[in-house]
């Protein structure tokens, strides 16, 4: 699968330096809107997340964003997405990231501990995250 070098416009919204942004910069990429933009939506999420037993509250998404919350979906379905399993409990790993196995489209992809963009068939993301076209996709956000 071909990859894209590129940081969804982090750069060019004056962000400097390595952060744990993925799901930004992904979003970013896929929906063409501004990184900064998407930055303080999921900033003002994590912010505003109520705070589990074990969790500690996050104060802007730089160092992740936990997808799994009720409001991150909500935020996802407001800009027209939906999310496709492709992967369930004791399934084992059906999809890869590795041509053929995707569908095409602008997606925003689910592997472990990463999300990157696919667009076409092409991987965007400040690294090649396919490892040989060996990494398991657990599912992915497409526009509906």
């Amino acid at each position: 699968m071909k990859t894209i070098i590129n940081d969804g416009g982090r750069e060019a919204s004056g962000f400097k330096g390595k952060a744990g942004d993925c799901v930004t910069r992904s979003i970013a990429i896929v929906t063409g809107l501004p990184y900064a933009k998407i930055y303080s939506d999921l900033s003002d999420g994590c912010v505003n997340q109520r705070i589990g037993k074990r969790g500690k509250r996050k104060n802007n998404a730089s160092n992740g964003v936990n997808v799994n919350r009720k409001w991150f979906k909500e935020y996802m379905d407001k800009l027209g997405f939906k999310f496709v399993a492709t992967m369930g409990i004791g399934t084992g790993c059906k999809v890869h990231l590795r041509d053929g196995e995707l569908p095409m489209g602008r997606l925003i992809v689910s592997v472990s501990k990463h999300y990157t963009a696919v667009i076409d068939g092409v991987v965007h993301d400040t690294f090649d995250p396919t490892r040989g076209g060996n990494r398991c996709v657990y599912g992915y956000w497409i526009k509906i």
